[in-house]
């Protein structure tokens, strides 16, 4: 009997990568034009994916799916990365980690529109104490020297927020044909289809520097590559309002993350924060008896 690895757990990962990429793309930024770092993370994760050409290779399209593989795509990575780039030129790593709080929000409500999924009593209270946990990290948080226009850089975080939650209700609708294998194979490939030539258009005096090269390739092969394979895997195997309750663990994990790897210290009130969203997340799981059966 083959055992399939634990949904829940693959979102842990995938949330504590992605909120890891905050402060990477920060690194990169200082070296290289945002651009040419989303287009060398396509790269790096493209080739990647090559190593398992042959298990992406095999499915069997069915006719109409490229309107939503097309969307799924430009969705996320093409315009998703395009507002959160420019969303870090202009916030900190950690309010940018705090806006993706809104995603879960923006995803149910996407969710009903397009695919009548809607929340229970349960699931709604997680998702609002998750929300004022978030709040209270806003809240508590300090002004950021490296945050010139904050406002405009989490208008545009909440615009890639918003792709976000678009591309997640494509995927959970073309994951019942189509394996995370593939899906996410197929962001790559089109996100260097789209990057790689804005990239050289853009311009840029290239150099060789070894901390922003590292962060590109962590960015490729452990972000792009790796969280976004396991949150397509989840995402196949659970309901999507459950999965995208673990984005609100983003803003704890750059939280923490910023003070293991920055030394930016937390506060008690930062920490009460953490705790309310952690309790959100709990709370928002089903009882093992109201799961649905995985497929």
């Amino acid at each position: 009997m083959r055992i399939k690895p634990d949904p829940r757990l693959a979102l842990l990962i995938a949330t504590l990568l992605w909120a890891s990429s905050f402060i990477a793309l920060k690194f990169a930024f200082q070296v290289y034009p945002p651009n040419w770092v989303i287009a060398g993370r396509m790269l790096v994760a493209l080739l990647c994916f090559s190593l398992f050409y042959k298990q992406i290779l095999k499915f069997q399209y069915r006719s109409g799916d490229w309107k939503l593989l097309l969307l799924m795509s430009f969705c996320e990575p093409c315009l998703y990365f395009v507002l959160e780039s420019q969303a870090l030129l202009y916030t900190s790593a950690s309010q940018a980690g705090m806006m993706t709080a809104m995603a879960p929000i923006l995803t149910a409500i996407v969710a009903y529109v397009f695919i009548k999924e809607r929340l229970n009593r349960r699931g709604m209270l997680g998702f609002l104490l998750a929300m004022v946990g978030v709040i209270w990290l806003s809240l508590a948080g300090e002004s950021d020297e490296h945050a010139p226009n904050p406002l405009l850089g989490n208008l545009l975080e909440l615009a890639a927020m918003l792709a976000a939650a678009i591309y997640a209700v494509c995927l959970k609708l073309l994951c019942q044909r189509y394996s995370a294998l593939t899906l996410t194979a197929l962001q790559a490939l089109v996100g260097s289809l789209f990057f790689v030539p804005l990239a050289l258009y853009s311009g840029g005096e290239w150099q060789l520097h070894r901390d922003g090269l590292l962060a590109i390739l962590y960015l490729g092969a452990f972000v792009t590559l790796g969280a976004y394979l396991l949150y397509n895997y989840a995402i196949s195997q659970i309901p999507l309002t459950q999965a995208v309750v673990y984005i609100n663990l983003i803003p704890v994990f750059t939280l923490v993350l910023a003070f293991v790897l920055l030394g930016e210290r937390l506060t008690p009130w930062q920490m009460l924060g953490a705790g309310l969203v952690l309790i959100g997340v709990v709370i928002a799981q089903p009882k093992k008896s109201t799961q649905q059966p995985e497929h």
